[in-house]
């Protein structure tokens, strides 16, 4: 036991979520489902006590920013988002088990790669307390115990969120300790808790730059991560002007705060003159301000000098840089230059440029006339995820229930042996 919380140790806690994964591996994926849904009603249940926990955090952090503040409250809207992502994940197909490929070999041996679940995951983040249930979801659905490590400032809120969906886990028949709350608010806890390898199968810090590398750093457990979201929409000659001034002001201003939203926008020459002030005017009208090339500066006046800093620089705030690039290919070089293999999207009339753009630009999402808003879980119909992944391996964009399985061979034979 952990003297300092009356809780147990976190090396504990890690056995303990090793040791649930025999009851989940024998669940069904009914009895999974069913469990989320309890999580889903359990969490009505305490609701007016998890709103009163969330006003106690928020009382005590009050030197946070406004928009720390922001992604730590559960209004009714982030409650209602929360009940939501619990009863998709629910409604998902059931990821495990999936035979992902099969064949018969002339010996006779039928060989099948069966998708399985990865095992313990342990998640670090930061304020979002939906992210707690979020994890919860994406880690059970896909059959993993999952260990929760939220920041100090909303400890009280996701105390009650664990201890309902754990109660919700025992009643379904499922280990509660397959859901665990690091209860400490000490770095060391963290620091403790990526020693655990031989029970913690794999790690997924969610929140800043400085947060994801110290976990990289200090684990030898698999991390999976992204950086950053430097996110760019390039506007291509041919662009429809109101086709593009909505996909820019939505890309940047739906939600500044968020890793899918724009940073940088690349405008082509041959319609810099047409587009930009469209453009531009409805950007200002949303109070962003704006950091422009030299090239848009003649055009647009009242944009401030963009810096080379501008191009590798992600704002989660009401600022966009705007950049005049000469063609397509300078648009990709750029990407590929300041890009952080996020999210980057073409506005365009041709299927040629898009095709070009798609294959060329290696980033985890690339889109074609629509938001950078949208490269998420539930836009690309995943549901609940646990964030957005800018590695090769395993995962790459959304990470859902079926990006935390990997899978195990299986072989049948009939007393078959190798000539």
């Amino acid at each position: 036991m952990d003297s300092r919380n009356n809780t147990p140790s976190i090396p504990e806690m890690a056995q303990a979520a090793r040791q649930s994964l025999s009851a989940l591996a024998s669940a069904s994926g009914m009895a999974r489902q069913t469990a989320l849904n309890r999580m889903a009603e359990k969490l009505l249940e305490v609701k007016a006590e998890l709103f009163a926990a969330n006003a106690e955090d928020l009382a005590a952090a009050p030197g946070l920013s406004p928009a720390f503040q922001k992604r730590l409250q559960v209004t009714e809207k982030i409650f209602d988002y929360m009940l939501k992502r619990l009863r998709e994940a629910a409604a998902l197909p059931d990821p495990v088990g999936r035979v992902l490929e099969g064949r018969t070999m002339p010996s006779g041996l039928q060989v099948s790669k069966v998708a399985v679940p990865i095992g313990v995951i342990a998640i670090i983040y930061e304020a979002r307390p939906n992210v707690t249930t979020d994890a919860a979801a994406v880690a059970l659905k896909s059959g993993n115990a999952v260990i929760l490590k939220g920041g100090s400032e909303s400890i009280r809120t996701n105390r009650v969120l664990a201890r309902a969906m754990r109660e919700a886990l025992a009643e379904a028949g499922l280990p509660a300790d397959a859901v665990q709350l690091i209860e400490r608010t000490d770095h060391d806890a963290v620091r403790e808790l990526l020693q655990q390898d031989q029970y913690v199968d794999l790690v997924i810090p969610r929140g800043g730059k400085q947060l994801i590398r110290a976990v990289s750093e200090g684990t030898r457990i698999p991390v999976l991560k992204h950086y950053d979201g430097i996110c760019h929409q390039y506007v291509a000659a041919d662009a429809d002007e109101a086709i593009a001034v909505s996909l820019v002001v939505n890309s940047k201003c739906q939600r500044v705060e968020v890793c899918n939203a724009l940073e940088t926008l690349l405008v082509d020459a041959d319609c810099a003159e047409r587009l930009l002030p469209p453009i531009a005017a409805a950007l200002r009208a949303q109070g962003v301000e704006l950091r422009g090339c030299k090239e848009t500066r003649k055009i647009v006046s009242e944009c401030l000098p963009a810096t080379e800093a501008d191009w590798d620089t992600e704002y989660l705030a009401p600022i966009l840089s705007i950049k005049v690039v000469h063609g397509i290919e300078e648009a990709i070089d750029h990407i590929a230059k300041h890009g952080s293999g996020h999210t980057d999207g073409i506005i365009t009339g041709s299927l040629e440029l898009a095709r070009r753009f798609t294959c060329a630009v290696d980033s985890a999402s690339v889109l074609v006339n629509a938001s950078t808003r949208l490269s998420g879980g539930g836009d690309y119909g995943m549901g609940a995820v646990v964030g957005i992944s800018t590695d090769r391996l395993h995962a790459r964009g959304p990470v859902g229930p079926a990006e935390l399985c990997t899978y195990k061979w299986i072989a049948i034979g009939n007393g078959t042996l190798r000539e």
